[in-house]
């Protein structure tokens, strides 16, 4: 029995199957133990053909997984950094435990025992979304471990809590398993690209629907949905000591439980192009890059413009 789950495991790493699941690189596993359990985190770990010494940590936002990064991987690979993108437990194809208590700590703390695994010293935090989140909690919790921060489109810039009403674990569950490709197509729509689909966000589509109907997927996305509402991080804004980098596309009016309050309440959330100021004056020497035109992932609507603004900032 072992030797056949080692063969399945070797067989899921080639790039041939990663490919078939949206990774256009070849995937690994790293086994660890944490809160009594052993759990298996599915990371992509690139080193580039001329390496200029850095690596960067790419961080998936809630409704993705490592897939949407491809790019991205590519783009820093040609300019000669190192990268690692790990899937978090409960996302892409990352262990969906049954009871786990998520914090943006606990997916920080994971991340960490990821890098020292592979014998990575420093790390350029990109985190998009929910990643955004995670990536201000990583610096804050390992800020000697980093020597750069940068957040794209992050959640989190405001405390939903003060104008949400909370709704249970149970409930959220039943909602997204209530999901369905044409629901979800439509909050991509809604949310993330300002009314305006293109051809090219089907794949972004098709590969974030993948978990649709699966129990264990829906479980842990409303494990993970009440850390990112009862977990902000924007009080700890200033309290960051890692050169730090914003880039909001301007037209995100991305906001947690938007559903759930009256519209004059929710057309006060998710204000980006107000909340990107306000951040990155509390943030200590933060630089903010406006992007103007685009909504929630400016590395998928607007690559051309997004890696050149990225590209002028790494360090």
């Amino acid at each position: 029995m072992k030797l056949i789950f080692g063969l399945f495991l070797l067989i899921l790493v080639t790039p041939s199957i990663a490919q078939d699941m949206g990774y256009a690189y070849p995937l690994k596993y790293h086994s660890f133990y944490s809160q009594q359990q052993k759990l298996t985190m599915a990371y992509t770990y690139e080193k580039a053909s001329k390496e200029n010494g850095k690596t960067v940590l790419l961080l998936h936002g809630k409704n993705f997984s490592g897939t949407y990064w491809n790019q991205t991987i590519k783009l820093l690979l040609q300019n000669g950094f190192n990268v690692l993108v790990p899937d978090q437990i409960g996302f892409g194809v990352s262990d969906m435990p049954q009871r786990y208590q998520y914090s943006f700590q606990q997916l920080a703390a994971n991340t960490k025992v990821l890098a020292d695994s592979l014998g990575i010293s420093k790390l350029i935090v990109l985190g998009h979304s929910m990643g955004g989140m995670l990536a201000v909690r990583f610096a804050l919790q390992y800020a000697e471990f980093c020597s750069q921060l940068i957040l794209e489109n992050p959640i989190g810039l405001e405390d939903w809590k003060i104008w949400v009403p909370y709704s249970p674990i149970d409930i959220e569950y039943k909602k997204e398993l209530s999901k369905t490709l044409a629901s979800l197509k439509k909050y991509f729509l809604d949310n993330y690209f300002h009314g305006q689909w293109k051809n090219e966000y089907d794949s972004l589509l098709y590969y974030s629907s993948r978990n649709l109907s699966n129990k264990a997927a829906a479980w842990n996305m409303a494990l993970t949905s009440d850390m990112i509402f009862t977990q902000p991080v924007c009080y700890e804004f200033a309290s960051i000591k890692v050169p730090t980098v914003l880039m909001i596309g301007l037209l995100d009016r991305t906001a947690i439980g938007k559903e759930r309050v009256d519209s004059i309440t929710a057309s006060r959330m998710g204000n980006y192009p107000m909340l990107g100021k306000k951040v990155s004056d509390l943030i200590p020497g933060c630089k903010l890059i406006e992007l103007n035109g685009i909504g929630h992932i400016p590395h998928v609507e607007d690559f051309g413009g997004f890696s050149k603004k990225l590209l002028e900032v790494l360090k």
